[in-house]
């Protein structure tokens, strides 16, 4: 008779894999065995948990208890106090930053209380590579729903309905793309699944695909239901090695129990799906790109029309959707559109996941409801800003986004809404940044970025935004000129209208959404060749002010190149030749006192 009364629900996710999670997990398993627990006592490797922060974490069921920052030193005294005399260990509960409270139960943990948990339902609530605990917590039902009670328009018209649109950047509507493919024409027609997540910040999708694949595979059964579609591809990239293994594991797993393959379910419906690696080019997260490197060709976009909806993968008609859109389609089936439709704002619907990282204490993946306040976001569930600095701004959208500063942090999260003011919901990245970053260096990182990624197809996305690079890099080094701005407002909405895909029509939106609010700095660069943050290198003098050194001696302590000479009780000096401007020095003073 099975005795097992506690279950520990491990962090397994990435995130917490580079934390060691699976050596405590090893470690905790032996002393489990060790003090003769294993009857009573199951441990189970989940997906991501969410609150990447504090990682590695564990929550023990039934009692909800959760506990951070796990060591292997730290086994033999939980398992002795908590599952051997029923006393919580309390120094492993979190701590929230502001109050200093200790918190025992997940549920009751500002991070985890204000979420909502509807395309992230099953993480760190299952473990991802057992079937039968995603069919426990309804798992396919939605997708049986859909092939036995139902005909492809009922789930198209479901699906829109539900007022889902695509969480992978654009947010076009999700039913009426089904429609638009389900009416093509053609024997042959394909589902795709965009896996390649290659925002800087961004793990939205990697999560979900370690912490319940087969809701993807689900997703993407009743989409090809609805188009009538018999294969179905998942593009994920190579630097994703975990959510691939856990996603073969999905596939073979479903195949076993016939929800993939002939016949599903006895609906006579037939459906497959193969696994597609990427190497990691940031423009293949385009549709047109994505689906040419399947091809085998180089993914580079093409003109539209004709969409995908019409012509896609090897010509035929094709739908494309991310991760996050997938993963809400079996509970929109399940449960109805209405349902999914009940919650959200007037044009955005249901929920949105967030990679929420930068200067804020709480990183992680955060879903909220739609009209959500960045605030919110940033401050009850991301636990504000560290170290007592100001919010300066947060970088929505990735790459190709926009920065929203701090007087437009009360707007609701919703499509239309956050580009009001500049920005993108993109497919989820949410960087915070502090009033230390410079908003003109920020520019300049990721306009580096989008221009490295440029696939080079059309001239003004390969030739303008390597423009704007040189522009930003000029004006970072303190040789800038006030005509530099014009011809970077300029250049940036040429480039918006003239290049041929997303990637370059949002790329030069870090220009324009810092040009919109941050103008003052980069004014100060090149009018007084001054950098307000103290961010630019070349701008710094790297000289101590005797007014506001403390005689502390920390930054010669912190010099890796002995270029600071300092005596107990005397100020400190920089040796200008031997500097190599790390910025350790400047990094390390509390006071401000170095310029």
């Amino acid at each position: 008779m099975n005795k097992v009364r506690t279950q520990l629900m491990v962090c397994g996710g990435t995130g917490c894999h580079a934390y060691k999670s699976d050596v405590f997990q090893a470690e905790l398993q032996k002393e489990i065995d060790r003090q003769g627990l294993v009857d009573e006592i199951k441990i189970v490797e989940t997906g991501c948990n969410g609150f990447c922060a504090v990682g590695p974490v564990m929550l023990v069921q039934p009692e909800g208890i959760f506990y951070q920052k796990l060591k292997v030193k730290d086994i033999p005294h939980l398992v002795e106090e908590h599952f051997l005399k029923g006393r919580p260990v309390k120094k492993l509960f979190y701590v929230e930053p502001a109050s200093k409270e200790t918190i025992p139960s997940m549920s009751e943990i500002p991070f985890f209380e204000h979420q909502m948990f509807w395309a992230m339902r099953n993480k760190g609530a299952i473990d991802p590579e057992v079937i039968e605990e995603y069919i426990a917590r309804d798992g396919y039902f939605g997708a049986a729903k859909a092939l036995q009670e139902m005909q492809p328009e009922d789930i198209v018209a479901e699906v829109k309905k539900s007022g889902l649109r695509g969480r992978g950047g654009a947010g076009f509507p999700t039913g009426l793309k089904w429609e638009f493919a389900s009416k093509s024409a053609g024997d042959i027609k394909y589902v795709l699944c965009n896996a390649d997540e290659g925002d800087p910040g961004a793990f939205m999708d990697r999560s979900i695909l370690e912490s319940d694949p087969h809701a993807i595979l689900e997703g993407m059964l009743i989409a090809a239901r609805a188009i009538n579609a018999h294969h179905g591809y998942i593009y994920a990239r190579t630097e994703y090695p975990l959510a691939i293994r856990r996603l073969g594991i999905a596939i073979e797993q479903a195949r076993n129990y016939g929800i993939l393959g002939s016949d599903i379910l006895g609906s006579g419906f037939d459906f497959d799906i193969d696994i597609y690696q990427g190497a990691g080019a940031f423009v293949c997260g385009e549709e047109t790109a994505l689906m040419r490197s399947i091809e085998g060709k180089r993914g580079m976009p093409r003109p539209r029309p004709p969409f995908p909806a019409l012509k896609g993968l090897w010509e035929k008609p094709t739908i494309l959707n991310n991760v996050e859109t997938l993963s809400n389609i079996p509970q929109i089936i399940l449960n109805g559109g209405d349902w999914y439709a009940s919650v959200g704002t007037e044009s955005s619907k249901g929920t949105k996941v967030f990679a929420l990282s930068g200067d804020v204490n709480n990183i992680g993946l955060v879903e909220v409801p739609m009209g959500t306040s960045l605030r919110t976001m940033i401050y009850d569930i991301g636990g504000g800003v560290p170290n007592k600095k100001k919010f300066k701004a947060v970088q929505l959208g990735g790459p190709s986004g926009g920065c929203v500063p701090e007087q437009h942090l009360d707007i609701p999260i919703d499509y239309e809404e956050i580009a009001k003011v500049g920005a993108i919901m993109g497919s989820g990245g949410a960087i915070v940044m502090d009033e230390s970053t410079c908003m003109v260096d920020m520019a300049r990182f990721f306009m580096d970025f989008v221009q490295d990624e440029s696939c080079g197809k059309c001239t003004p996305c390969r030739e303008g935004t390597r423009r704007l690079l040189l522009l930003l890099e000029k004006i970072c080094e303190g040789r800038g000129v006030p005509e530099d701005i014009e011809i970077m407002e300029e250049l940036s909405d040429t480039i918006k209208e003239a290049a041929l895909c997303g990637l370059g029509q949002t790329g030069p939106n870090p220009v324009l959404s810092t040009l919109r609010y941050f103008k003052d700095e980069y004014e100060a660069h090149v009018l007084e060749k001054r950098c307000p943050a103290k961010r630019c290198v070349s701008l710094l003098k790297f000289e101590v002010q005797p007014e506001m050194c403390t005689k502390c001696g920390m930054c010669f302590r912190a010099c890796p190149v002995d270029a600071i000479t300092w005596k107990k009780k005397e100020v400190a000096v920089i040796d200008t030749e031997k500097c190599i401007k790390c910025m350790t020095c400047y990094d390390k003073c509390k006071f401000d006192a170095i310029d």
